[in-house]
């Protein structure tokens, strides 16, 4: 009896040393963040909230393949490639229609500290992605003095391009959907 009370003893310190030691804050060994956005982060969310207005909807720091998707068609290995690039990627600041939350514009904001400095360097692989997705990209230098104005007026530069540049129907129309020639089985492009 005295031997089971001896071995009950020692298997309940052996167990509060393990538990001492496999502590669970350790395997989390997280803290709070002082501050969600940098300084200059915050004051242009400010700047942004103020030139956009009720128009639309500031999302902040959006993985890029968030806002983007593949086309049907690609093949498996080059959209697994895409997606793991995409997700990789970070914007800055997404402006999102108010009703369906659909993207308008990504923005990044562009340190100017040379090769060094936050994001100076353009990313292509971004750019490109945005661009085939049609989603216009703005990239923002960081200085003081940027007035909503501003903000506003080259944001709605950015949207005005691609707005007016992207014709509604093609100038010559080809011969897509079109019934070949019975006599000669050639097809014969359609009148402008």
């Amino acid at each position: 009896m005295d031997l089971a009370i001896v071995l009950l003893i020692l298997l309940i310190v052996v167990a509060v040393v393990a538990l001492k030691f496999n502590d669970p804050g350790l395997a989390f060994p997280f803290r709070k963040k002082t501050n969600l956005f940098t300084p200059v982060e915050r004051n242009f969310l400010n700047l942004l909230d103020v030139a956009v207005g009720n128009q639309y909807r500031i999302i902040c720091r959006v993985k890029l393949a968030d806002v983007i998707t593949i086309r049907q068609g690609t093949d498996k290995k080059t959209s697994r490639n895409a997606l793991i690039r995409a997700g990789a990627k970070q914007l800055d600041f997404v402006l999102c229609d108010k009703n369906d939350l659909s993207p308008v514009v990504a923005i990044d904001l562009v340190h100017p500290n040379g090769k060094e400095g936050y994001k100076s360097q353009r990313d292509w692989f971004v750019s490109s992605s945005l661009e085939a997705a049609k989603i216009p990209h703005i990239r923002i230098k960081v200085k003081s003095g940027y007035k909503p104005l501003e903000i506003r007026q080259c944001i709605e530069g950015k949207l005005a391009s691609l707005r007016y540049n992207t014709p509604k129907e093609p100038i010559i129309k080809g011969t897509l959907g079109q019934a070949p020639d019975n006599k000669t089985g050639i097809r014969r492009p359609v009148a402008a």
